[in-house]
């Protein structure tokens, strides 16, 4: 589990790590997420969800709406809810090689993990031969700058590592509490009326 207090909580990097909403979150779109922090730094973060499926929306429905013709061997792609802000918006969660280029419109979050943004990462998925795993996003939770800071310090959200189960699984029934064991913490045990000492 890490503890973000005092001025550390404005010092530290959050990419890559994974926010697990406390039970006393405060804003319901949030209520038991699991979310990537995908970009952090002074001028705010940005972070997408990693447990709301939007099961009414398909991912050849998504590349009809593009006018991207889907090949016979395209995957199947899981579409979910990224976030509130632009949710028009998609963004492709996906593994990378851990050393190399990134092109264009790819934002590295980690060694092996990055997102990409452009429409020619959908054309190689729809033509099955873009990157395994992947998940598209739509729509992505965003912070102004300190804001996520705050939230953390009021007890919004708990910060842990993002084991590639937590990003790729597409079993999210469970993915809230997956993420607390994986911290060692049991959510049976946690109360939504949380004090500081």
């Amino acid at each position: 589990m890490t503890s973000i207090t005092g001025d550390s909580a404005q010092s530290r990097n959050l990419t890559g790590k994974i926010l697990i909403a406390m039970p006393g979150m405060s804003d319901p779109r949030f209520e038991r997420s699991v979310v990537l922090v995908c970009a952090h730094s002074d001028d705010g973060a940005m972070g997408l969800v990693l447990n709301r499926p939007l099961p009414e929306i398909g991912f050849s429905d998504l590349l009809d709406q593009l006018g991207i013709e889907a090949e016979e061997d395209a995957r199947p792609i899981e579409v979910r809810f990224g976030g509130p802000v632009e949710p028009g918006r998609g963004f492709v969660l996906h593994k990378v090689a851990e050393h190399g280029q990134d092109p264009e419109g790819r934002l590295r979050i980690g060694q092996a993990l990055a997102m990409t943004t452009t429409r020619d990462i959908l054309v190689e998925l729809a033509q099955g031969y873009g990157p395994d795993p992947a998940v598209l996003a739509l729509g992505y939770a965003g912070w102004g700058p300190g804001q996520l800071e705050t939230e953390m310090l009021a007890n919004g959200w708990l910060t842990g590592d993002g084991a590639e189960d937590l990003i790729f699984d597409v079993s999210h029934d469970d993915k809230w509490q997956r993420a607390l064991r994986a911290q060692g913490i049991d959510p049976s045990l946690l109360s939504a009326a949380s004090g500081r000492a």
